[in-house]
Order: structure tokens, then sequence, then C-alpha cells
């Protein structure tokens, strides 16, 4: 995405976003420095808003009113920001957005509560839409954050087994499954959904979004594993952080079905060591390992390709909608998914 493009893309995100953080805001309770001020705190520090914007703008391309998205727009965010928390958590990570996790900053007993909380809070705001929208509609939209919860917790599931059990027998479409789970169903298609479904009172076809969301999410993803491999300051996460803790890329995958039966060997006694342990030099190799193999190249090549399928989706999804500022928004998304540097 050039600049000339990207600077209307940008300039609606940023929209989004502050219209969601003022809902947010008012949504955090006052008081209780150890739970309500690290959640204000951490909200306040948080990322793009790429998920809220995406239901903001679904409403906004099926011709609703922004304002009657708003409440689940937050409600996503919320959770995302909780599902972080745990993220950290769980991974041992050091840094996000480019600044110490909220274990770090806090400990981990409070960062643990701070995320449970925040996930309550996103349940709490969801009972903004039955005055807004009224109780039918209500029930709907919190089935489908049923759905989503349950979907991404499934995805994490899966990826935190394979790392304890060290499973590196794991096949390219066993990725791409716990994508789907794991980040396409929360990321892209419910918000899609959710956005569509407060637009049209119920009448859109919600199915169209399935695929579509997939496929972006997908591509989203495999593209934050790339970055992940760099860490960049301007990515804001340490550098690469994914080997550290051992998580089942596509550029892993990749690597285990074409490196020799040698450099196999001493991949898995890598991954066997605690994350503590893995050695600055071990993941340095596994870096150039990934280079040599072609791994990386392989991943842009596939985050590229369901792209691609995204932009054909996206006709099925949206193409009965007017133009208009948010369905250009949702167009430029599919080529800042693969060209975002964070």
């Amino acid at each position: 995405m050039g600049s000339a493009a990207a600077a209307p893309f940008l300039s609606q995100l940023c929209d989004y976003r502050a219209r969601t953080l003022e809902v947010l805001r008012r949504s955090v309770p006052d008081g209780a420095p150890y739970l309500y001020g690290i959640i204000r705190e951490t909200i306040e520090l948080a990322g793009k808003g790429l998920r809220p914007a995406v239901c903001l703008a679904a409403c906004g391309a099926y011709g609703g009113r922004i304002e009657d998205a708003l409440d689940s727009a937050a409600a996503i965010e919320m959770l995302h920001n909780a599902f972080l928390v745990h993220d950290d958590v769980e991974d041992l990570s050091e840094t996000r957005h480019g600044l110490p996790t909220v274990h770090v900053r806090h400990g981990i007993p409070l960062a643990v509560n701070t995320g449970d909380a925040m996930q309550a809070l996103s349940m709490r705001m969801l009972r903004g839409n039955v005055r807004t929208l009224g109780p039918a509609m209500a029930f709907r939209i919190f089935d489908e954050f049923d759905h989503l919860l349950l979907r991404s917790l499934e995805g994490q599931a899966m990826e935190l087994g394979w790392i304890r059990d060290n499973n590196l027998s794991l096949k390219i479409d066993d990725y791409v499954r716990m994508v789907s789970l794991k980040t396409c169903w929360y990321s892209f298609i419910h918000p899609c959904r959710i956005g569509a479904l407060i637009a049209s009172r119920g009448k859109a076809d919600l199915g169209v979004f399935n695929e579509f969301g997939f496929y972006l999410g997908s591509a989203f993803q495999i593209h934050d594993d790339i970055l992940n491999l760099a860490g960049t300051d301007v990515y804001g996460k340490e550098a690469a952080g994914d080997l550290y803790e051992g998580k089942r890329t596509l550029m892993l995958m990749h690597l285990l079905e074409s490196a020799q039966i040698f450099d196999r060997i001493r991949i898995l006694e890598i991954f066997s060591k605690p994350r503590q342990s893995r050695l600055p030099k071990e993941v340095a190799w596994l870096q150039e390992l990934m280079q040599k193999q072609g791994s990386i190249d392989y991943a842009r090549a596939a985050a590229r390709d369901f792209l691609a399928a995204a932009q054909r989706a996206f006709d099925r999804a949206y193409g009965k909608c007017p133009d208009n500022e948010h369905k250009d928004f949702l167009r430029g998304l599919m080529e800042y998914v693969v060209a975002r540097d964070r």
C-alpha cells in the first residue's frame, strides 16, 4: 500500500479507534487502582483498534449508523485486550506495543486478574445493545460473541498444547486450522458479521463473511508471524519472540517439512528446552535456516495467496453495498494486512 493510498485508510482507522476508545473509557469503573487502574492504563496503551474498526466499517458499508455498533465494537476491543494480557502471561512475553507487558509491569497475579476483569467488562458492555437495539438483536449479537469467544479459546488451547507437548509432527494444514480458530473468527469474521447484523437489523446473509474473514485472517496472521522474526522497534515486540516461545508458525511447519534429518533433530532439541533456556545463538540459527530453506519466502507467498482469495471473497461479501468511505476502508484493509510493519 503506497503512502498516498494509505493516508485515507489510516485516517479512517484513527477515527474508528478514537470513537471506540471513547466508549472504552466510559465503560471502566472508577477507583480500584489494582484493577480498574491497570485496565485504564492497558486500553490507553492498546494498538490500532483494527477489530472494532472492521465491525464499524461493516456496519457503515451495509448502510447502518456507526453509533449503533459502537457498544459491540468496543466490547470486541476490550475482549481483544483481555486476550493479549493473558496471551503474554502464557507466552512469557516481555514487550507489547514496544512497552513492558502487563505482567512485567504489575506481576502475573494482577495481570491474570486484570485479563479476567476485562473479559467480564466486555460482556457487560454488550448489555448496552438491549437499550439501543432491542433485546432480540442484543441476544443475536451476544450469540455471535459466544461463538467468537469459544473458537478463539479452542485455537489458543491447540497452540499451547502443541508447545507443551513439543509436537513437531504437525503439517501446514494444522497451522491453518489453528489460525482459523485463534485469529480469523474474532479478528475478522465476527466483527464483519456483527457490523452487518446491526446495520441490516438481522436481514444480511452473515455466511458470506466466513470465507472473506478466513482468508483475510489467515493472511493477517502469517504476515504477523513474519514480522515477529524481525521484532523491530516499530513492530513493538521482542525480536524472534515466536521462536523463543516455541510458536508453531507457517515458517516452522515449512522448515520441518524441508530440512535435512540432522537439522530436524537439532530443531527438536532446541524446542524441547523451556523458553528461558533457549540461547540467542540457537534462535539465530533457526532464523538463518528458515532463510536458507526458503521458509520465509514461502510464508510471504502464502500470505499473498490468502490475500488474493480474500479479494475475490470481498465482492461476494460487500459487492452489493454502495460505495462509501466504510466500504473503501474495508477494501484498503486487505492490502494493509500484508503491507503493515506492525
